[in-house]
């Protein structure tokens, strides 16, 4: 800490702190200020939401894929929903991409429902700033050292919440974690982008699987620079625009500055590769034009905790069910990998497991808790429970129990979980409802 002596400014003392204000992060601190707790919530960029407001158009997990849509996910999570298709900003599509249903909204409008749930909450927000160490006392973290245009800043918390997604909070607390890439190939990036003036009917008509069989015809012929041989495009909330998932930048340490650079020129560059191709082989796009490219480049998967429970492949295809549980996933394994297309596995049909609270509590070092994809899973449960439901029912979870230890003087990993589950199920959380095709664990 020496080297912070003459430049260190403290700014706030709170009950909770998160870091990270991603869809996960906004969940958590809404959560845990409704609580009852004195709540902080930094974020590095200028906008709350996170993916869900710079990168994607869509929440999924909220349904189970299948012969019948199951909604799994409740509370805070589903009152964003609520609040978004109240202003005519959301509606509900079937997916023809394998996640099941989803709910597709308008960004900008859901940048505003975060401010407004958040500051309604009482939540003090820091925008513009970037976690970048954090105070210890022993084995215990006393808050976060924040940087931004002022400098240096400290924010002393009783229990901080790393919804950072790349789990910066554990990794300056020295919380123990597997890298993606470490043991299993890393998921890739995606640039995502959207075009206007699309005549939607044509192009639904072609299909996506004359579009994918057009897109190895073009990549074969070495014009067009195309290393994902599938992808996706969706209708928005505004007519004749389209919003898409297809770019593919692969074997990249999203951790690294330098690489994650290197990453977001590629993907840019690829989006108006496949920007050129809608428009020269698709129908309906002869006329479209490339409107608007994700910032961020879209991160799937960096570092993941050691949790006091790690998720597993086995827990999601066997649908199993645990007596601490926080929330509900059906969602298959969904692997971006570096090839051409993409690695599906489902649950059984109409099925779901439960995520531990378990995986919300880091390894070693107590007063933290994680929220979204920075959790303790395995390369392919978290290819399944990464999804945006399930991310905001971590923080939804995370939130809640931050403020019930700080209310009850408990450490996060010592809060009895009848406790929070009581308190879950009171703002609406969903879980351990669907226990037919599951196994106790």
């Amino acid at each position: 800490m020496d080297i912070y002596t003459k430049k260190l400014t403290h700014l706030w003392d709170a009950d909770v702190v998160v870091v990270g204000a991603g869809s996960a992060g906004a969940t958590a601190a809404i959560a845990a200020a409704r609580t009852g707790a004195k709540t902080v919530l930094v974020e590095r960029y200028g906008c709350l939401g996170g993916i869900s407001t710079l990168v994607l158009d869509t929440f999924y997990g909220f349904y189970t894929p299948g012969s019948i849509a199951h909604r799994v996910v409740g509370g805070i999570p589903w009152e964003v929903v609520e609040t978004l298709k109240a202003r005519d900003a959301a509606f509900e599509r079937p997916n023809t991409f394998g996640a099941g249903a989803g709910v597709t909204y308008d960004p900008m409008t859901l940048r505003v429902v975060w401010d407004e749930l958040t500051l309604q909450a009482g939540v003090q927000l820091l925008l513009h700033s970037f976690c970048t160490d954090v105070l210890m006392e022993g084995n215990r973290i006393a808050g976060v050292i924040v940087d931004g245009k002022r400098g240096l800043m400290s924010i002393r918390a009783k229990v901080v919440i790393d919804a950072s997604g790349d789990a910066d909070v554990c990794h300056q607390a020295g919380a123990p974690y597997e890298r993606a890439g470490d043991l299993d190939a890393a998921q890739t990036l995606t640039t995502t982008f959207r075009m206007t003036n699309v005549d939607v009917k044509a192009a639904s008509a072609y299909g996506k699987n004359a579009m994918w069989n057009a897109m190895e015809t073009a990549a074969d012929s070495g014009l067009y620079e195309l290393p994902r041989r599938e992808g996706s495009w969706h209708i928005t909330t505004i007519d004749g625009v389209i919003h898409t998932v297809m770019t593919r930048v692969a074997d990249v340490d999203a951790t690294d500055p330098v690489a994650l650079t290197a990453a977001e020129v590629q993907g840019r560059r690829q989006a108006l590769e496949y920007a050129r191709f809608l428009q020269d082989f698709v129908p309906g796009y002869a006329h479209a034009k490339l409107s608007w490219l994700s910032n961020p480049i879209g991160v799937r998967e960096t570092r993941r905790v050691y949790g006091r429970y790690r998720l597993t492949r086995d827990d999601c295809l066997a649908a199993r069910k645990f007596d601490d549980a926080i929330g509900a996933c059906g969602a298959p394994i969904e692997d971006h990998h570096a090839g051409a297309g993409t690695k599906w596995e489902y649950l059984p049909d109409g099925s779901t497991y439960d995520i531990p609270y378990r995986t919300l509590v880091p390894q070693q070092i107590e007063g933290l808790l994680v929220a979204g994809r920075c959790f303790s899973a395995t390369h392919d449960a978290h290819a399944s429970c990464r999804s945006m439901g399930q991310t905001m029912t971590m923080g939804q979870a995370a939130g809640v129990a931050a403020a019930l230890a700080v209310r009850n003087e408990f450490s996060p990993g010592a809060l009895p979980i009848d406790m929070l589950q009581a308190e879950l199920r009171r703002i609406g959380a969903r879980f351990g409802e669907m226990t037919t095709t599951g196994l106790r664990g």
